[in-house]
């Protein structure tokens, strides 16, 4: 966990929960003159966004950082004596989670539903969606032709046996990206959807979306499924050993022809214990701006979900593409069940 600096002022002893909760934590503020925000994005860029959000509104953003479990857990833990004013997490799924156990509450802002789409939003205002990075196939230009490609379903195919790189099923993203396929294809259509990937395995599953990336260049496999902003991100670092990847590797959408590219999302909601509500509503409709949208998406190479903000040009090269319109709750309420249908599977 971290700490910025300008909220050492408030930091006490935390009443016991593993680690994280043995660690300082935030003391609730009297005013609405900062907004304590527990966030599981790790990304260094961000400071810049804290700094703009006060700059505007005069309004100083004190966080924790830490995984999505351990926040939840201590989120829950503490109470209604928690701090935490907001909550950012990665996955529809995490903020699912969330939702489930009661840590949110509505919130009722006509600029987030005017900016952000349906479908990236809880429908009862818990949390919504401020970036989104979509799941795609990643190909060796040398061994495969875009043509040969077509769906996720398709990967599922034994012509791609020995082939596939993917993270494991303990990964919130598969098991999102498990609950979009079961929304639309039924229990039994996915279940052998995920024995035919975890068949076409080139190799147990291991690291992270990147590590697929890499490993299809390496010639560890053929494809990989992973999240936009990784490429994205290694294309921005632009280090002069990833550059010969960037030529041989080629991004593909899947599903172009029926329900659209699975899209998950950063999201945020605020946390039914807050006390700077005030502060912590103008600290959401931010998120949705088109600075905080442009931020986002120049940093850390994810689309914004406002349509009038444009992709990085890095991320728009790969072309535009049709997205699945499922509502995000829907895939994540389905993580539970995606994740048994991948053990019986043996997606391990």
């Amino acid at each position: 966990m971290t700490i910025s600096a300008n909220r050492r002022q408030f930091l006490a002893a935390g009443a016991g929960f593993g680690a994280l909760l043995a660690a300082p934590s935030i003391v609730r503020a009297q005013t609405d003159k900062v907004v304590n925000l527990y966030t599981a994005r790790h990304y260094g860029t961000d400071d810049a966004f804290y700094a703009a959000f006060k700059a505007k509104t005069g309004i100083s953003v004190n966080r924790v950082e830490a995984g999505a479990d351990a926040l939840i857990q201590r989120i829950a833990a503490e109470g209604a004596n928690s701090p935490v004013d907001v909550l950012i997490t990665v996955d529809a799924g995490n903020l699912e989670r969330a939702r489930a156990r009661d840590l949110f509450q509505p919130v009722n802002s006509e600029a987030i539903r005017a900016r952000v789409p349906a479908h990236l939003r809880d429908p009862d205002g818990h949390w919504f969606g401020f970036t989104t990075r979509a799941r795609v196939v990643y190909y060796h230009k040398d061994r495969v032709k875009p043509e040969q490609l077509s769906s996720y379903e398709d990967l599922a195919e034994p012509k791609w046996k020995g082939k596939l790189l993917v993270r494991s099923s303990s990964n919130i993203y598969n098991q999102s990206l498990t609950g979009a396929v079961l929304a639309a294809r039924g229990e039994a259509a996915t279940e052998a959807w995920a024995r035919g990937i975890a068949a076409n395995l080139a190799r147990p599953p291991r690291g992270g979306d990147t590590d697929q990336i890499r490993a299809v260049f390496a010639g560890e496999g053929d494809l990989a499924v992973a999240n936009t902003y990784y490429f994205g991100n290694l294309i921005r670092e632009n280090k002069a050993e990833d550059r010969p990847m960037f030529e041989k590797i080629g991004v593909f959408f899947p599903n172009q022809g029926d329900r659209g590219t699975h899209m998950n999302l950063s999201g945020a909601g605020m946390a039914k214990a807050a006390r700077n509500r005030e502060a912590a509503a103008q600290f959401l409709e931010y998120l949705a701006s088109d600075q905080a949208q442009q931020h986002f998406a120049e940093t850390n190479s994810e689309y914004p979900v406002v349509a009038s903000v444009p992709a990085p040009a890095r991320v728009a090269a790969w072309g535009g593409f049709k997205q699945d319109q499922l509502n995000a709750a829907t895939f994540a309420k389905n993580n539970a069940a995606a994740l048994q249908i991948m053990d019986r599977a043996g997606w391990k």
